[in-house]
């Protein structure tokens, strides 16, 4: 386990510190639960505890959680994030599911590690295995489904990723020492959280949250017939599988998201929650990010007016490439009303019952459909339109190439070798799709204005490369926080170099 000062968290759950919330867990001897530091339960006695980095490796230790202070709604915030990027890639995978149709030792080689060396990387850095964080994540999705939802508890069991009702009864029974209906506390039919066909849940994230700017930079590049953001709320189509439906997103009090899901299939919801959370950027911990990049005198007042900043990500790797393909050389509403007529085209329609008066007609085109046509009727360069069809065989062929790999530079070489993609999109890629907090496109023309001395000379990319150095392993919010300056770039303006396209 981790290393933790007993001292100064025993300080930070005496006082109650919410700063601490989501970063530590303490377990209690006596009563065989972990809380949250903000717990309202008469702190225990100093002796009596032990504390942990995670709600996983509290749960390993044999805690079970609390049914007052609910860890399961805690800010998911990766306390080890930055000390291990091979730890961080793979709880990626696994919050995308990851370990539900494969071992640790699938994930180690996805990795590019031993088996046993990730292992003793998750002991160092979260405290629990690779499996017992994987369990932790469907016991706690069970739990808060059980809290707020009056689901069946065979829908319950589904929608958190169990493979069986009868396994999903003997963990909590194991846990809790009752089944798991007797925790149920929403008695109320008006409050079953799946009113009109939607289910409805909460996530949490760690403030400041930026919200203007968040839903600024969608409704900025919102597909028409596929997403909308109107009054706070985000709307898209989505598709997983064989099955379409709808997801809305919008702001709620107490540092929460609520989301909105009308899907059929209840067993993807692990995975629509992961996108969300991709999406939004729901698992970045600002005051560690902000407090790294504010050592350099030229970032610390953009971090001071801008603490909450996120890195937008994106909800399909395909979608986000043919975007990035579509704006070479327009602007982004260009490139949004010519995304449109591809969705008008090539889209499946969604459901009338799913349509309502939400904005939302179509599912962005899959790579099966596109792989076989030809976009210049769209009124696509031809080149950029062969660029489109050749990634989207290339895509079609190899549906892993979007998954997070070994290291950064792998993904990048990986991206570069599609075609259409150069140095800037892959880049663009790694940020929003594959979630690389240290992806920086250093050729950048608003990056290099940005950070041009008096004389208006502007460093080389070699030169803001090495400047870069400094600002690892969050360059991506760097680089965030140097657009949103207010610089006019290619991430605004959609005017991508002419060489993307070679």
């Amino acid at each position: 386990m981790m290393d933790m000062d007993r001292t100064a968290c025993f300080r930070a759950i005496s006082t109650r510190d919410a700063r601490f919330d989501g970063r530590l867990f303490v377990g209690v001897r006596t009563t065989g639960i972990y809380c949250r530091p903000i717990c309202p339960a008469r702190t225990p006695k100093f002796e009596n505890v032990s504390f942990y980095p995670s709600a996983a490796a509290a749960q390993e230790a044999g805690f079970r959680p609390c049914l007052r202070c609910r860890p399961e709604v805690s800010p998911e915030l990766a306390f080890w994030c930055g000390t291990s990027n091979t730890v961080s890639r793979a709880l990626a995978l696994i919050e995308s599911g990851g370990l539900d149709d494969d071992d640790v030792e699938g994930l180690a080689n996805r990795l590019g590690v031993g088996a046993r060396q990730l292992r003793r990387l998750f002991a160092q850095h979260v405290g629990a295995s690779p499996v017992t964080v994987a369990q932790t994540r469907r016991v706690l999705l069970a739990k808060q489904l059980i809290h707020e939802t009056v689901l069946p508890m065979a829908e319950v069991a589904l929608a958190s990723g169990f493979n069986s009702v009868r396994r999903f009864n003997e963990t909590f029974r194991e846990l809790f020492g009752r089944p798991p209906a007797a925790l149920r506390r929403v008695r109320d039919k008006g409050k079953d959280g799946r009113e009109a066909g939607a289910l409805s849940v909460r996530l949490a994230y760690r403030p400041p949250y930026d919200w203007d700017a968040m839903l600024a930079f969608l409704a900025a590049r919102a597909i028409p017939g596929v997403e909308t953001v109107s009054e706070n709320l985000y709307r898209r189509s989505i598709a997983i599988g064989e099955n379409c439906g709808v997801i809305s997103v919008k702001p709620a009090d107490k540092n929460r998201v609520d989301v909105r899901v009308r899907f059929p299939d209840m067993a993807a919801l692990p995975q629509i929650i992961a996108r969300v959370r991709r999406v939004f950027d729901l698992s970045a911990d600002p005051d560690t990010i902000g407090a790294h990049l504010a050592l350099d005198p030229a970032l610390a007042p953009l971090v001071a007016a801008r603490p909450g900043l996120r890195v937008p990500g994106a909800w399909d790797g395909f979608e986000l490439a043919v975007r990035a393909i579509f704006g070479q050389q327009i602007t982004v509403p260009a490139a949004t009303r010519l995304l449109g007529k591809l969705v008008q085209a090539f889209g499946d329609p969604l459901p009338a019952a799913l349509r309502e008066s939400e904005g939302l007609s179509h599912l962005f085109p899959s790579t099966a459909r596109i792989a076989d046509e030809n976009l210049a009727t769209l009124g696509l360069p031809g080149a950029r339109a062969r660029a489109v069809t050749s990634l989207a065989q290339a895509i079609a062929a190899d549906p892993a190439i979007f998954s997070r790999g070994a290291n950064l530079e792998d993904a990048i070489v990986k991206l570069r070798s599609l075609p259409g993609i150069g140095e800037w999109t892959a880049q663009y890629i790694a940020m929003r799709e594959l979630r690389e907090p240290d992806a920086f496109p250093a050729a950048d023309v608003g990056l290099l204005r940005a950070l041009a001395d008096a004389d208006g000379r502007r460093p080389s990319p070699p030169e803001l490369l090495s400047r870069a150095e400094r600002w690892r392993p969050w360059r991506a919010y760097a680089a965030l926080h140097l657009w949103a300056a207010g610089v006019q770039h290619p991430a605004l303006s959609g005017k991508i170099d002419a060489r993307e396209a070679a």
